[in-house]
């Protein structure tokens, strides 16, 4: 059963559980709505991805954005600071929820949700 709901978005735990219409992680505490996950990645009538970030502006190739909650990196002891500005996004069939592919300055190539930035 817990092999079909989603990853955390938080702390990535797969021990997820349903409650309501709600998902819940007991690992980090963290509730959200599994449609939530869904609208960030809609497509548009001609069968192209439409990839919205946080506040819902469409994204594309080339932007600018910039991440707005701290994020945790594995082997890093800061991880990456909200407010950091990432150049020259790649859109990617989403992997794990990761949808954005870029470099961020200090930790190099990498994989973010665009749930997780806004466009700059």
């Amino acid at each position: 059963m817990s092999a079909a709901l989603p990853l955390c978005p938080e702390c990535s735990s797969e021990h997820a559980y349903e409650m309501g219409a709600l998902l819940v992680c007991p690992m980090c505490g963290h509730e959200w709505s599994p449609a939530a996950d869904d609208a960030a990645v809609e497509s548009a009538s001609d069968g192209t991805r439409v990839v919205k970030d946080a506040v819902g502006n469409v994204l594309a190739d080339g932007d600018t954005v910039v991440v707005t909650t701290t994020i945790k990196v594995k082997g890093s002891p800061q991880g990456i600071k909200a407010g950091t500005k990432v150049r020259g996004i790649r859109l990617v069939d989403p992997v794990n929820g990761h949808d954005i592919d870029c470099k961020v300055d200090g930790f190099g190539a990498m994989l973010l949700k665009s749930s997780l930035v806004k466009k700059a």
